[in-house]
């Protein structure tokens, strides 16, 4: 019997051996199928999810109300863990806000951030959450998180916004140097455009009704003396 085993060719070993474990090889060839159906199915379903919730909140946008929250934060139930319910959210956090609904729209704010935080509008959504605070009259709150979104967020876009912001804080604080100091970073190229020119009016505000916060003028350099003259050689 081993003489006729070991004269077997590979293909017909491997028929032998299929014929052996053919149970085993049809159960396991029905489970990869299963496991495929129900992977498939799944990606199929969530980019039914996402696209349908895309439309959900482009028909929301396309007819734009006062205070359009409700019908936002509706896309966001119906279709959650998805990108268009995360810009859901933080849409009616704004529109929240822009209703004088201040509170609330801290709540959706930090929500975005903690369900959500699409790394494209973390920081918008932080600096809305601080000047939520800010319009709540929470302003040691609002000024730590106007800092900390300037100091992790540097070279943001709205890293600007959130110092002109802490400088107004810090005025109405009556530290009126680290204003002045922020002020001037913003007038001096730490912004652009209009936020530049308000830092710039804010500042020399400051120091009109602050004259002692003028900031020191550079000693003039001291001219060197001049070189002594020899006498020319005959």
């Amino acid at each position: 019997m081993q003489s006729d085993v070991a004269q077997l060719t590979p293909q017909e070993k491997l028929l032998a051996w299929f014929e052996t474990n053919k149970l085993l090889v049809l159960r396991t060839a029905a489970s990869a199928v299963i496991v495929g159906l129900v992977a498939g199915f799944w990606v199929w379903r969530q980019n039914e999810r996402a696209t349908n919730a895309s439309a959900a909140l482009s028909l929301v946008l396309a007819h734009p109300a006062a205070d359009s929250s409700d019908a936002l934060l509706k896309v966001a139930t119906e279709f959650p863990n998805t990108e268009a319910a995360g810009r859901a959210v933080l849409l009616a956090a704004a529109s929240l806000f822009d209703a004088g609904k201040y509170a609330d729209a801290k709540i959706q704010f930090d929500r975005f951030l903690r369900d959500y935080r699409n790394p494209v509008f973390a920081t918008q959504a932080q600096l809305g959450a601080a000047a939520s605070l800010d319009a709540l009259g929470k302003a040691d709150e609002a000024a730590a998180a106007y800092k900390d979104l300037a100091d992790h967020h540097a070279s943001d876009s709205v890293a600007p916004q959130a110092k002109l912001a802490l400088a107004r804080i810090y005025q109405s604080q009556n530290k009126l140097e680290a204003a002045r100091d922020l002020y001037i970073e913003l007038a001096r190229g730490g912004a652009g455009g209009a936020l530049a020119n308000e830092a710039g009016l804010r500042v020399e505000e400051l120091i009109a009704k602050n004259p002692s916060l003028a900031p020191a003028k550079p000693a003039a350099p001291v001219a060197p003396a001049p070189a002594a003259i020899k006498p020319a050689k005959p």
